[in-house]
């Protein structure tokens, strides 16, 4: 499903995903993690990347994410400690795997990688002017969340964030939604999710969101939104005629 205004009648409140959904997934995180397993080899003299990027869910053939692999859904911290599980499991001693990961682990930069995926000051004031709140739901932390809202020129237009540091369930529970909606005395039937993962829209789905939405700028394919989403969209931008 596709296109047409009205998607958003009945919705006073819209909830993205960041990564994937708002900024470009892999422009942030592809980098990252072959930057992260480059490292890790130079530190431990082991040859790793394979199974670190089959472990964190990323396809180095094509330099993209895989949807529902862990690199798309997980906590910083716990990417963290997978990393050194992984070192483990490929045979580094527990010392040495996690004193690597230690010294290799560099966040990426929210500001400098974030590339948004639409004119989200143009989108955000459709939403606004609509009479809709705007909230942001991301298993990343609410530090680079802020800073790479606040880059964007977007943060004065977001009224609710739920992250991953902020002590409540992440994706696919539904938790997240639900702390937005309490936040901002909005009821989940009245509440779109929005974003371009399985754990985004089954999140959405778990919260009794009024509607769920997918969108194809990310890490997942028309058929592995298709099961969770009421309405799928190339990208967000489509929503500033709704």
């Amino acid at each position: 499903m596709t296109g047409g205004h009205g998607r958003l009648d009945g919705i006073d409140l819209v909830i993205f995903d960041k990564d994937g959904t708002l900024i470009d997934f892999d422009a942030m995180w592809s980098p990252w993690v072959a930057n992260l397993a480059g490292r890790l080899e130079s530190l431990t003299g082991r040859v790793l990347a394979a199974g670190l990027f089959d472990g964190l869910g990323f396809d180095a053939s094509t330099g993209r994410a895989i949807a529902g692999g862990p690199l798309t859904a997980t906590p910083m911290a716990r990417l963290y400690e997978l990393t050194a599980e992984l070192l483990i499991a490929a045979g580094v001693d527990e010392g040495t795997a996690r004193a690597a990961v230690g010294r290799a682990w560099e966040p990426p930069d929210p500001v400098a990688l974030a590339r948004p995926l639409a004119d989200l000051r143009r989108l955000f004031g459709a939403l606004t002017a609509g009479g809709r709140r705007i909230a942001v739901a991301t298993t990343d932390d609410r530090d680079p969340t802020e800073r790479t809202l606040a880059a964007l020129g977007v943060a004065n237009l977001v009224d609710a964030l739920a992250c991953a540091d902020d002590g409540i369930p992440v994706k696919p529970a539904p938790e997240m939604v639900w702390a937005v909606c309490r936040a901002l005395s909005v009821e989940p039937a009245r509440a779109a999710i929005v974003g371009d993962s399985p754990a985004d829209l089954a999140m959405g789905r778990a919260a009794g969101a009024g509607l769920v939405v997918g969108v194809l700028s990310g890490v997942g394919a028309r058929a592995d939104l298709e099961p969770y989403a009421d309405l799928i969209l190339g990208s967000v931008a489509e929503l500033a005629s709704g």
